[in-house]
């Protein structure tokens, strides 16, 4: 179990965030809980003890998303998350940290820019639910999410510019997380993240997992979430720069 208090400084924040996604709360928010985790541990370690972290506020969720879910968007990002977690377990073993730091730092800049500059102007009508984009798009969520917990961004691009009401689209990325989540447990254990020491420290973390994610579904009808989103996305621009600088840095060598 870790032990040294700079990580725990890190994780409470990066906990919070993502019990709050999770129960659709200040949603993406969840994507900074790797990057931000980085900062103190390696990436491949951070993505082993968020995983079942993921799993139980996935559960949380899960129970009180399912049946708002959008079927047919669910059903196409299902078959895409199967062949992205396979591609991401086919190819752990050839990406390097320094890789999955530019990696997990490029999605979350992007994504967070995103946000802020408004970089894809919206249609004047709603796309609706799609194979191609949604086998597309999906693919690379799952496989991000293999790599470094950061399905985020590539389902955004693909969920956000359909307009789903707010509880429809927090159901159907939660309802896919679950499952992405539980598909990934056999390969990172095969992987070795699944180790005592990550799981040792990911029950020390569970309790605040548990009641982040129940006051972010108390908070929901609530409490708007535009002050939250702002925050983190702005937080998410600061930890993406300095992990793509990181990770950029370390790759070129210099």
């Amino acid at each position: 179990m870790i032990t040294d208090p700079w990580f725990y400084m890190a994780a409470i924040p990066a906990i919070l965030l993502t019990g709050f996604s999770k129960s659709g709360f200040v949603a993406g928010a969840g994507t900074m809980a790797v990057p931000i985790l980085s900062l103190v541990i390696s990436p491949v370690q951070a993505v082993g003890i968020m995983l079942p972290i993921l799993l139980v506020s996935d559960f949380i969720g899960i129970t009180a998303y399912w049946k708002h879910k959008h079927t047919l968007n669910f059903r196409i990002l299902l078959i895409a998350a199967v062949i992205g977690i396979l591609a991401g377990w086919a190819t752990a073993a050839l990406i390097s940290e320094a890789v999955v730091r530019l990696l997990v730092g490029v999605l979350g800049t992007v994504f967070a820019l995103d946000y802020w500059l408004k970089l894809r102007p919206a249609p004047a009508e709603a796309p609706k639910a799609s194979w191609p984009r949604g086998l597309f798009w999906g693919t690379l969520a799952a496989y991000a999410s293999f790599i470094s917990q950061t399905a985020g961004p590539p389902l955004a691009v693909y969920l956000m510019p359909q307009r789903l009401p707010n509880v429809i689209y927090a159901a159907t990325a939660v309802s896919l997380f679950t499952c992405m989540n539980w598909m990934k447990v056999g390969p990172y254990f095969l992987l070795g993240q699944l180790n005592w020491a990550n799981l040792a420290t990911s029950l020390v973390l569970l309790p605040l997992t548990i009641a982040a994610t129940w006051l972010g579904l108390w908070l929901v009808p609530r409490i708007p979430p535009g002050p939250f989103y702002k925050i983190g996305y702005a937080a998410l621009l600061v930890v993406s720069l300095k992990l793509v600088w990181d990770g950029g840095r370390a790759t070129l060598g210099v």
